[in-house]
């Protein structure tokens, strides 16, 4: 057999020190190490000083940000890789660091995944059906930057910045990054957005700080009962609420989107979309276990199962698009 070809323990070496991973790359992003390389800090001794770390400390954080792939390291000089100085640099709009500090503190739950596989019932309590969870205001702002690459693959296929004056419902949108990005494109476009009174806060904020609140308006309450209208809107919005949701759960909220939008309307699904035979793609088939162990009926869904649900809603163009990020678009016409 071919040395290539034989079995390595290296995955499984990857797959068991994970922890490490997520430890070191939630480390750095607590002590803004790579904000502290992106503002100029090159040396050991230059992080340690701007990150108030000992030393040691900032030798060992670097050589695993640098194995990781994190850091670049040349004649004892650091920087950003391309990938880092993209998503964990605070204060771009695309930073992921207070997302992997929000996964990092959230890892001991995962020690009952064994005890949670078996009973198929979570140990902690739905987050999804509580009312003014202050876990939503944790992560709503963490999640944010995920969803740019849908949003704008979506703002793509939608013609949206040439849509003219376009009503957009948004529903459990959360930070209100969507309306963010696609009033922006669109100068004449208007959203509502649907979810808790406390997460609607925080939307409210974000879009006046990027200063499109004056067409954004938001409906405080619980999708599942709240009256979406009727024939008001252009887009209608689900964004990483499927995943949480039962199939019938699913299907009654896309027969509420129907009824609510307008003839030639369309609903964008954005969400973690498996292939049909559950093989990939690889993210949202691992996050079918973050469902099994915060919720009681949630999974990750198939092509197949989203065509069916719209189907049934009363929708009959349904399409399936890629985007540049874990997450797959729905669009249903």
């Amino acid at each position: 057999m071919d040395a290539a070809a034989q079995p390595s323990p290296e995955k499984i070496m990857q797959i068991t020190t994970g922890g490490w991973a997520a430890g070191l790359l939630a480390t750095g992003a607590i002590h803004s190490v790579f904000t502290h390389l992106d503002n100029g800090a090159a040396t050991v001794e230059d992080v340690a000083t701007q990150a108030g770390l000992a030393p040691r400390g900032a030798r060992a954080l670097l050589d695993g940000l640098v194995g990781l792939g994190l850091v670049e390291v040349q004649d004892g000089r650091y920087r950003n890789s391309p990938d880092a100085a993209a998503f964990l640099v605070e204060g771009k709009p695309s930073c992921l660091g207070a997302f992997a500090k929000l996964q990092f503190l959230d890892m001991p739950r995962w020690s009952h995944l064994p005890e949670v596989a078996r009973t198929g019932v979570p140990v902690a309590e739905d987050t999804a059906d509580v009312s003014e969870n202050a876990f939503w205001e944790e992560l709503v702002p963490a999640i944010a930057p995920l969803a740019v690459p849908s949003a704008l693959t979506a703002a793509r296929e939608l013609d949206l910045a040439t849509a003219g004056a376009v009503s957009i419902l948004d529903v459990g949108g959360g930070s209100g990054i969507f309306s963010v990005i696609w009033l922006g494109m669109n100068p004449q476009a208007r959203s509502t957005q649907i979810d808790w009174a406390n997460v609607n806060r925080i939307a409210s904020a974000f879009t006046a700080e990027h200063g499109v609140g004056d067409r954004f308006r938001t409906v405080d309450g619980d999708f599942h009962t709240v009256d979406f209208g009727s024939g008001e809107y252009d887009i209608g919005l689900y964004s990483h609420l499927a995943h949480q949701e039962t199939p019938d759960d699913n299907v009654a909220v896309f027969r509420k989107f129907r009824r609510a939008l307008r003839p030639g309307g369309t609903l964008v699904v954005n969400d973690f979309v498996v292939d049909n035979g559950r093989t990939g793609p690889p993210f949202p088939l691992i996050f079918a276990s973050m469902m099994l162990l915060q919720t009681r009926h949630g999974s990750t869904w198939t092509q197949d199962d989203y065509r069916t649900w719209l189907q049934a809603a009363g929708f009959t163009d349904v399409t399936f698009h890629a985007t540049p990020s874990p997450a797959g678009l729905v669009l249903a016409r």
